[in-house]
């Protein structure tokens, strides 16, 4: 018998406005921090099309419903609803979401709908953006906007997808929108999206009574590389900035007092301390969840001598060595299992997500028209089973969404990286669902089969 999951599991895939939707001038759609980005030549490609859901969510949702998900997780642009961030509400971006909404439920498949995947508005970005406190306010007003238009027929709602990514390759690194380059603003920009978090799950509450709220933390479990002391301290910063630092305000525990410390010492800001920090922010962020969203790809290995305790990955291509993928991230199913048995023992939620899971693989369609993506298959085989261990020693796993749905716009690397079940030619639109999809269905319909069967 294959590994078995309870009845009322949640079996979704995910996607993300900007990665899939296009429409960028349509409906009075305003301009987000990534059209920015890409029209300034940061990145190789646009989202200005994209995989053009925009039009094709019918023929999308459609095959969702063939593929037997219980659930679609994805994020409304806010600069569809409110396209300079703050003024007027573009009634044209709520009635699209409504629409996509009612035929997903229309198909039995439960809306799980994130209000922020980094796609901040760039009229907000010019007066500050995340480093800006009143961005805090604007959306508090935008969730409220959304939930109180929707919230009677949305009943899963995640505020934020990864702020660590918004705000460390966005303000810290500067490889992502809004593309600037300061460690200190990374911090400022992430408090400000966990506050906005805190202050927006009341807002929805209000909106949508019978609603399950929570947020999408991203991790990455690291290890160090030996038992020598400078490669334990080394992983212990590592785990202080990338992990620690988000989950634990969120659940209460206010920021990790080692990595103050450190910034202290490292003098990141002008005084001690965090000047961003007020009095009540620590509570508000700490607003109680329903769940909490585990976007989970890869672990990392650290070593004394990596800056600032931060990973270091290959590049990323399809000539990785065995046991990575394409986007150069390690293949450690095995993390996934111990990192939901530290979550649960050490934050307790009362339930966990898996939000997204998923893998780069650049293979196309054969000559018979069949993308065999068995790498993928053999990596979401793995992970599935991986939450399973998890879910037999007690931990409250209760969904598993697929990243991603369709091949898309994977941000500044373009469209080269391809992570979805439905194969996307960006040239005619075409979906092709790939042999993964195939896989995933019968697994929603009938478990997981025994590994010797996949051989």
């Amino acid at each position: 018998m294959g590994t078995e999951f309870p009845d009322g599991f949640t079996w979704g895939v995910a996607t993300s406005a900007y990665q899939i939707e296009g429409g960028r001038y349509q409906d009075g759609k305003g301009e987000s921090i990534w059209d920015r980005f890409a029209d300034t030549g940061r990145m190789p490609s646009s989202g200005d099309v994209a995989c053009d859901h925009f039009h094709r969510w019918r023929e999308d949702i459609a095959l969702m419903a063939e593929l037997g998900v219980t659930a679609y997780g994805f994020s409304t642009a806010w600069t569809r609803i409110i396209p300079d961030g703050y003024g007027d509400v573009n009634q044209a971006g709520l009635d699209f979401y409504g629409r996509l909404v009612d035929e997903l439920l229309r198909n039995g498949i439960a809306p799980w709908l994130t209000l922020y995947h980094w796609d901040l508005p760039q009229a907000l970005e010019d007066r500050g953006g995340w480093l800006n406190r009143e961005t805090v306010d604007h959306f508090v007003r935008y969730a409220d906007v959304v939930s109180r238009a929707l919230g009677d027929r949305v009943k899963h709602w995640i505020t934020h997808n990864e702020p660590w990514v918004a705000a460390h390759l966005g303000y810290g690194i500067g490889v992502f929108a809004p593309g600037i380059s300061d460690f200190g603003s990374a911090l400022t920009a992430g408090h400000h999206l966990l506050l906005s978090h805190g202050r927006a799950v009341p807002a929805i509450r209000s909106n949508s009574s019978a609603a399950q709220l929570g947020i999408a933390l991203d991790c990455r479990p690291s290890r160090p590389a030996s038992d020598d002391p400078e490669d334990v301290a080394t992983n212990r910063v590592h785990d202080g900035f990338r992990n620690r630092w988000f989950f634990d305000p969120v659940f209460g525990k206010g920021y990790p007092a080692d990595v103050t410390a450190l910034c202290d010492e490292r003098q990141v800001f002008k005084d001690a301390g965090l000047p961003f920090l007020r009095a009540g922010d620590l509570d508000e962020i700490a607003e109680p969840v329903d769940f909490l969203g585990l976007n989970y790809y890869t672990s990392v290995e650290i070593r004394a001598g990596d800056e600032d305790g931060m990973e270091v990955v290959l590049p990323a291509g399809p000539d990785q060595p065995a046991g990575y993928t394409e986007m150069g991230w390690e293949i450690t199913p095995e993390a996934l299992t111990s990192y939901l048995g530290h979550l649960h023992s050490e934050y307790a939620p009362a339930a966990i997500v898996i939000t997204e899971n998923g893998a780069s693989y650049s293979a196309g369609p054969a000559s018979d028209g069949v993308v065999r993506d068995l790498k993928r298959i053999d990596y979401l085989d793995d992970h599935i089973r991986a939450a399973g261990e998890a879910l037999d020693a007690g931990v409250p796993v209760a969904g598993y969404f697929v990243w991603s749905f369709l091949d898309n716009l994977e941000w500044v690397t373009g469209y080269g990286q391809r992570f979805g079940l439905v194969w996307v030619d960006y040239a005619t639109g075409q979906r092709i669902p790939k042999e993964s999809y195939h896989w995933y269905r019968r697994v929603i319909a009938e478990g997981l089969p025994d590994q010797t069967s996949l051989l």
